[in-house]
């Protein structure tokens, strides 16, 4: 069994394969659960004034048969985001990273230690939704993920008084390093 993958070169165009083969998630029912344990994603991008991560409560729609993921997340019309989202045409270059079950992992020695955690890692296009209904839609999947609310209804005049925005995922890979089990004698 392939657990380490040290010797992958990097080439132009393509992804790299993950180095730890043994921790990489392909199965689409393990990266769902994965997802829906979430509650913050943090998004990087560039703009104007530099490279900046910002952390976000999402919702989300993960489509295990095509592995696609759309992120959606609301904020405010005005500010660093949506102006680079604006610049960047509607289609602003972004990576994103979100994790759970993150725990210390005690070694044997001090350079043992290390973290168990699951995590989704990726890249993607941002934009702000102008369709009434799908920014509805990128609400309510907001709701159920973070507040475990279902069929949540809002009114034109809610949905208006927020900027609804997603990141279509391009790219993203899913990763888990479990917690080991104590040994029993």
């Amino acid at each position: 069994m392939v657990t380490r993958r040290n010797d992958e070169q990097t080439v132009a165009g393509r992804h790299r394969m993950m180095r730890r083969a043994d921790r990489e998630v392909t199965d689409p029912r393990q990266v769902a659960a994965i997802i829906a344990t979430c509650r913050i994603v943090n998004i990087a991008y560039t703009d104007a004034e530099g490279i900046t991560i910002v952390p976000l409560n999402f919702g989300y729609v993960f489509d295990a048969k095509s592995n696609h993921l759309t992120l959606y997340f609301h904020g405010s019309p005005a500010g660093r985001k949506m102006d680079a989202v604006r610049v960047a045409n509607n289609a602003l270059s972004v990576a994103f990273e979100m994790a759970t079950d993150c725990e210390v992992v005690e070694g044997r020695t001090l350079c043992n230690w290390g973290e168990a955690f699951k995590s989704i890692v990726g890249n993607g296009t941002a934009s702000i939704i102008d369709d009434l209904d799908e920014a509805r839609q990128g609400l309510a999947l907001l709701m159920r993920q973070q507040a475990g609310m279902e069929h949540v209804e809002f009114t034109d005049q809610q949905v208006r008084a927020v900027t609804v925005w997603k990141v279509e995922a391009d790219y993203f890979t899913a990763k888990v390093r479990e917690k080991p089990q104590p040994h029993t004698h």
